[in-house]
């Protein structure tokens, strides 16, 4: 990157556009001249494109042949350090720098030039006639502060554009042309937040303190569920607004920033921006162009809102750090908390990392002094931690079929009797896992890929997990034809409500799966009905486990907790850990106390007695001494690669080649494992074939791996993967 920094009409610029090509490309300067980092639209053949000006133009081509530059659009330029880290982390991930610039430019319109909309907002009066469908347009509006056009209000709604015009004529909404991107409301910094403990105030001063020296830092924030590590980093985002920087909140699950952004209008007089995927088309837009003209001083996002051109970025924290929805697992393949910690250190930000049940890398860089460490070890208030006790399956007389000991539905039973909510968790989506014909013993697979369509019965589908591919569940035996002798086996949490309803049939259950929400306000909304009491038992997958907060909730029975102990992953240990104990810290977060059950087929396992036991530092420094022997993660480096094509010979072939030309991973001390075919041999119709790569710490592993790839070059229909840092092994 060059470091002038304006072009003057006719100059050789080099533009990186969005385009899958392997080169920045050379154009000259429009009239008016553009900057370094300006945002262009570029002729690419018979087309136009977004780019963005990376630097003077490098190629040898003709200057008399080079097409302009067709306009500079109305954004600011990419800062230096946006450039910078984009290329860092294209380096880190060996992902083309295209494709990066794809993720930071993920704003709808933004060519279009500035203009008046009509927007709509909550009024002041009431309709003298209320309907359910207006009952759901004003509640829209009283949820959040964001701005809705005709089309979107009716879409979040449910309605039909004519309802919301009726609204407007009774006064109940306010219709009216505005500017296309607004500002966001201010926070206000000088607001007192909640009194804090002692242990808090300490943590939150140590907090305070990095983000006011304004320079790179990390610190690890960990605290038992329930402790109020948000209302401690909440000091943070204030310290940062005081000194008149942005902040970004990373949080995992979309169904968390209801509740998050509530915390955030009580501390702050206003609401957050918000990015993810939940948001409508004209916030995204409005978000991305207010973050680069520092219109949005703070942002609430999913992982892609790292790549948001803030202005002047001052701190970003990573809620439920531990959490695999981090990794973008498609596509640029990234870990966000990781990515976090690169752009903060190139923008002089701080950084808060916190969980109750860190990774083991944050761990590790903790214990190494690469990051600073605050615990807070109580929960808040009356609140304490549950007990902790398992269930011995192997002495229960559980019938075949059944989930739900007598142990613990005995247990249920009190809580219900006491008017108390208690939560039965399994991590599984659907009715049953397995359908196999008891004639001939088929399992049902999917078309397109080598794994079992799982059943969903309160959709009347089988669905594939993999790719989402879905058909009606048969009458008959696809493979033998034999009617009436299909068998669901094994539970999802569908089936585990089917049951509850026949222990229980007195109680109200509610189901929380990611897969029955249309919409990421449905999910919201009916986690909010819960927390109010409307359930006497939830059912739910690992959503339950990401931060909620359920006041009645006093019981969590964990229905398999050997689930996440099978196989052969590396994390197994960690992740089953992590999941147990967070979804144990559900329970008791008031005033009465709680209790999580553990069903179990293996008590003296070494990972369940550590939960029961909550010996969280044992067990991180016996996981941390088995990696290093072994020189895993996080004390060594590993990357997965993936080949994939339409037939399994030619993947298989190529593998085979790639595989005997190994000597630049050799020639960096790096191990190679493999071919085999991965553990899905098969997703969407494409073969898979699996390698892997494991090198010591300090081994310049991308450089070798990119050396290692370019030795074989691949058809068009084949597909080479590399994952730095993998966290699944399907």
């Amino acid at each position: 990157m060059s470091g002038r920094s304006f072009f003057h009409e006719g100059d050789r610029v080099g533009v990186l556009t969005t385009q899958p090509l392997d080169r920045v490309l050379d154009y000259t300067a429009p009239a008016g001249g553009c900057h370094l980092g300006a945002f262009v639209e570029v002729p690419l053949g018979p087309r136009r494109v977004i780019g963005v000006v990376w630097g003077p133009g490098q190629g040898d081509f003709d200057s008399a042949r080079l097409r302009p530059v067709k306009r500079v659009l109305d954004v600011p330029p990419m800062r230096a350090e946006m450039m910078d880290f984009l290329g860092r982390a294209a380096d880190y991930t060996l992902t083309p720098l295209p494709a990066m610039l794809r993720l930071a430019t993920r704003a709808p319109g933004l060519g279009d030039p500035p203009s008046m909309r009509r927007i709509y907002r909550l009024g002041p009066a009431t309709p003298e006639r209320m309907t359910s469908a207006r009952e759901r347009v004003l509640a829209v509006l009283e949820e959040d502060d964001a701005v809705y056009t005709l089309g979107e209000l009716a879409e979040a709604a449910g309605v039909t554009s004519s309802v919301v015009k009726g609204l407007v004529k009774h006064g109940a909404v306010l219709e009216a042309e505005t500017p296309r991107d607004l500002p966001y409301p201010r926070l206000d910094a000088t607001l007192p937040g909640k009194a804090l403990t002692d242990q808090q105030a300490d943590a939150a001063a140590d907090l305070r303190a990095r983000v006011a020296e304004g320079c790179y830092a990390t610190t690890l924030l960990k605290g038992v569920t329930g402790s109020g590590k948000t209302e401690v980093y909440l000091e943070a985002v204030a310290a940062c607004l005081a000194r008149g920087r942005q902040a970004l909140v990373l949080l995992p699950e979309i169904a968390l920033t209801a509740e998050f952004l509530a915390r955030v209008r009580d501390r702050f007089g206003v609401g957050a921006a918000e990015w993810h995927s939940g948001a409508t088309m004209t916030e995204r837009r409005r978000l991305w162009r207010m973050v680069g003209q520092g219109g949005a001083q703070l942002v609430v996002g999913a992982r892609s809102a790292l790549f948001l051109p803030f202005r002047d970025l001052g701190l970003i924290v990573v809620d439920e750090e531990h959490d695999t929805s981090y990794k973008q697992e498609d596509g640029v393949l990234y870990n966000a908390r990781d990515m976090a910690v690169l752009r903060a250190s190139l923008n002089d930000a701080a950084v808060v990392l916190a969980s109750a049940t860190p990774s083991l890398e944050s761990w590790a860089n903790a214990e190494a002094g690469k990051y600073a460490r605050r615990d807070l070890p109580a929960r808040f208030g009356a609140a304490v931690l549950p007990e902790m006790a398992a269930i011995d399956l192997r002495a229960e007389d559980l019938p075949g079929g059944r989930w739900v000991s007598p142990s613990l539905a005995r247990a249920v039973e009190a809580r219900l009797a006491a008017g108390e909510q208690a939560l039965l968790f399994l991590n599984r989506r659907g009715f049953a896992p397995v359908t196999v014909c008891r004639a001939c013993g088929h399992q049902i697979q999917c078309d397109q890929c080598d794994t079992a369509m799982v059943e969903h019965r309160f959709m009347k589908r089988l669905m594939c997990h993999q790719c989402g591919e879905t058909k009606p569940i048969p009458e008959t035996c696809p493979a033998c034809g034999v009617a009436d002798r299909l068998a669901p086996v094994g539970p999802g949490v569908e089936r585990l409500a089917e049951e509850a309803a026949a222990l229980f049939p007195e109680a109200r259950i509610a189901v929380l799966s990611s897969d029955l929400f249309g919409s990421a306000r449905a999910l919201k909304a009916r986690i909010e009905e819960i927390a109010r009491g409307d359930a006497d038992i939830v059912i739910g997958t690992q959503l339950v486990a990401k931060g909620h907060n359920f006041p009645l909730l006093t019981l969590v029975g964990v229905i398999d907790a050997d689930l996440g102990l099978q196989g052969s992953d590396l994390r197994a240990a960690e992740r089953t850990f992590q999941l147990m104990r967070q979804v144990a810290g559900r329970a008791g977060r008031a005033e009465k106390p709680g209790v999580a059950l553990l069903q179990t087929h293996q008590p003296d396992h070494p990972v369940i007695r550590a939960i029961l036991a909550g010996d969280e530092e044992g067990f991180w420094r016996a996981e941390a001494a088995e990696r290093r022997a072994a020189g895993v993660p996080p004390y060594g480096r590993m990357a997965g690669i993936i080949l994939s094509g339409p037939e399994p010979r030619p993947v298989f072939d190529i593998a085979g080649r790639l595989a005997r030309a190994d000597a630049p991973l050799r020639a960096v001390g790096a191990q190679l494992f493999g071919p085999a075919p991965a553990p899905i041999a098969r997703i969407r119709g494409r073969h898979r074939v699996r390698l892997l790569v494991k090198a010591d710490r300090a081994v310049p592993l991308q450089a070798a791996l990119a050396d290692w790839a370019r030795q074989v070059k691949l058809p068009p229909n084949i597909r080479l993967t590399i994952d730095i840092d993998p966290q699944s092994f399907y």
